[in-house]
């Protein structure tokens, strides 16, 4: 499968010293009001940073003009990169032909994200045959097993023919990862992909990214409005507020020496096991305040 996609992997590990995404200037905005105002941030090959930040603050309407899914009424300027090509100019048909393919996403809410009058088997391979058309019947049917299987779906032969309904939260999760995955992408933005998931199949999805991410050698955007779990996948944390990324920094360093205010009281407001509970938690809102 990793020969499918249609970015070469050898032009990926030839610019490895350059960034695979690259993302200058960005400003997005819905009539007269800023969503995103003027960020940049970059993603090396095998990479993942983790952009953290709360509701609202444009973490989503940055991955989605990635992907160039935002509503025509958005209004987009700066530089988007992928692999030295600029996205933003593409014609819409070049643009479908990375979605899914050398990019793919994870969304926030499987039960949204899944069509619930489709078998799940019919969802994987729609996903493989939207960009490769040519593959049997056979081979579709086999590739789709293999990628349940990859994701630690149970039973795969067995539940090809299941609906979402059928499924749990975390399997439901599973499905989307190899959606995303089956075309084998060099680059996987995942939206809060943890987000309703109870914390025992948070931590097993988040244990799932990590291998994937070490077989594949997958580069990631991870989205988040928890740090905790930023802090367990990602190389580098870029901290947005307002629209605007207000700090960046290896993850590390980001936790142990937090430069900006809102950074500090975003950590202030997690609670740890020493967190005393009579105190009530710092709130990021009223500490920029």
């Amino acid at each position: 499968m990793d020969t499918f996609n249609h970015v070469n992997l050898a032009t990926i590990q030839a610019m490895s010293t350059a960034p695979l995404l690259d993302v200058r200037s960005l400003s997005i905005a819905f009539g007269k009001q800023p969503a995103v105002r003027d960020i940049s941030f970059q993603i090396n090959p095998g990479e993942t940073l983790g952009l953290v930040g709360e509701s609202g603050s444009g973490k989503s309407a940055t991955s989605l003009a990635i992907l160039r899914l935002l509503a025509p009424s958005a209004q987009v300027s700066g530089h988007i990169a992928f692999a030295g090509e600029p996205l933003l100019p593409l014609p819409e048909a070049a643009m479908r032909r990375h979605r899914g393919s050398s990019i793919a996403m994870i969304f926030q809410e499987p039960m949204t994200a899944l069509n619930p009058s489709m078998r799940i088997g019919a969802q994987i391979a729609e996903a493989l045959q939207a960009h490769h058309p040519e593959i049997a019947a056979s081979a579709v049917k086999q590739k789709v097993l293999d990628a349940m299987q990859e994701v630690g779906l149970p039973d795969p032969e067995q539940r090809l023919r299941d609906y979402p309904h059928q499924f749990s939260g975390g399997q439901r999760q599973r499905i989307l990862i190899a959606m995303a995955l089956i075309n084998r992408p060099h680059l996987l933005i995942a939206d809060e992909p943890t987000t309703a998931l109870d914390v025992t199949v948070q931590a097993q999805i988040l244990h799932l990214l990590k291998e994937l991410r070490q077989t594949h050698n997958l580069s990631m955007l991870f989205i988040s409005h928890d740090l905790a779990v930023v802090s367990q996948v990602a190389d580098r944390v870029a901290v947005m507020q307002h629209g605007q990324i207000v700090e960046q920094a290896p993850t590390e360093t980001l936790f142990r020496h937090p430069q900006h205010p809102y950074t500090r009281s975003l950590i202030a407001a997690a609670p740890t096991m020493r967190t005393d509970k009579n105190r009530p938690l710092a709130s990021p809102i009223n500490a920029m305040q």
